[in-house]
């Protein structure tokens, strides 16, 4: 609850609609990242995204944030944009598309713990069980095949657990950013930010890229669309609701990756699946609140 207001069902509904396409972008990083590298990934992406968002802003007649607010525009870059996106490339290299997907299911956790250590909001029994029955119900969506364990592997994986870290602490200056400024002007200059930061990085590894046609186009679709368009959706959503709930499309990430697989590339869905998306989508009317029976969640 935000401002005494409940959630509504189109931000439930957006809330899904972000995770579909979220959920898009982690096999897309699979075949950019060996490419581009996880710097010049995370550099191009940021590009893309700050001018598609300053396009916006021209068509829309928005205005660009004060001079005196880019420092803080660069930090939440840092924390929302440039770490994230570096980290989730790197382990792209060594983990299948489906393991960051679920590791990237811990963002909510992070976010919730944040909020409540910032006193932004409480830390409500509703809120961790939410968390627990989402990790349950990604476990039982997504059967990844083994792979072998080695250091490679588990600091991969320390990788996306310190994206999700910095998503989920990043959604609260998320929320505090949409509540002194536009979301639109926010998320262009945070872009803006992020793409100036990543400028040298990018320039240095030029010369080791090997871009290919699948790769452009997967670059092209998670910097327009994934970043920029979707990152202005999510800021102008934090308005209306809590930054913890505004993090817990993770959970659906991997249920729209085991869609996605199976529309595109064929693989299996199976019945036993069915109790996987129940239980994700109940956690999700945990963690934010949601109750399509009753006007008004149970806690704020």
């Amino acid at each position: 609850m935000i401002g005494g207001q409940p959630m509504q069902t189109r931000h439930f509904l957006q809330l899904i609609f972000m995770s579909a396409l979220w959920g898009a972008s982690f096999p897309l990083i699979r075949i950019a990242s060996p490419a581009f590298g996880p710097w010049g990934l995370a550099g191009f992406r940021c590009a893309l995204a700050a001018v598609v968002l300053a396009a916006l802003m021209r068509v829309l007649r928005q205005s660009w944030p004060d001079k005196r607010t880019w420092l803080r525009m660069t930090l939440l870059s840092l924390a929302t944009v440039v770490a994230p996106f570096v980290l989730f490339n790197s382990a792209a290299l060594v983990l299948p598309s489906g393991y960051s997907a679920i590791l990237n299911a811990t963002v909510p956790l992070f976010g919730i713990l944040g909020a409540a250590a910032l006193g932004e909001e409480r830390l409500t029994t509703r809120r961790l069980a939410g968390c627990a029955l989402g990790f349950v119900g990604v476990a039982l969506l997504v059967r990844l095949g083994p792979i072998a364990i080695d250091a490679q592997v588990i600091l991969a994986a320390l990788a996306c657990i310190a994206a999700s870290a910095s998503y989920g602490v990043g959604a609260i200056f998320m929320k505090r950013a949409t509540l002194a400024h536009q979301p639109l002007p926010v998320s262009a200059a945070v872009h803006v930010a992020a793409t100036l930061v990543l400028l040298v990085p990018t320039a240095a590894t030029t010369p080791s890229m090997q871009p290919t046609a699948a790769a452009v186009i997967a670059v092209t679709v998670i910097g327009l669309v994934t970043s920029g368009f979707m990152y202005w959706l999510s800021m102008r959503l934090m308005r209306e609701i809590p930054a913890s709930a505004a993090t817990s499309p993770a959970f659906m990430i991997p249920l729209f990756g085991v869609t996605w697989g199976s529309l595109f590339l064929g693989e299996p869905v199976t019945a036993g699946m069915l109790p996987g998306c129940l239980l994700v989508l109940a956690a999700m009317a945990l963690v934010t609140g949601f109750n399509p029976f009753r006007g008004a969640p149970p806690e704020p």
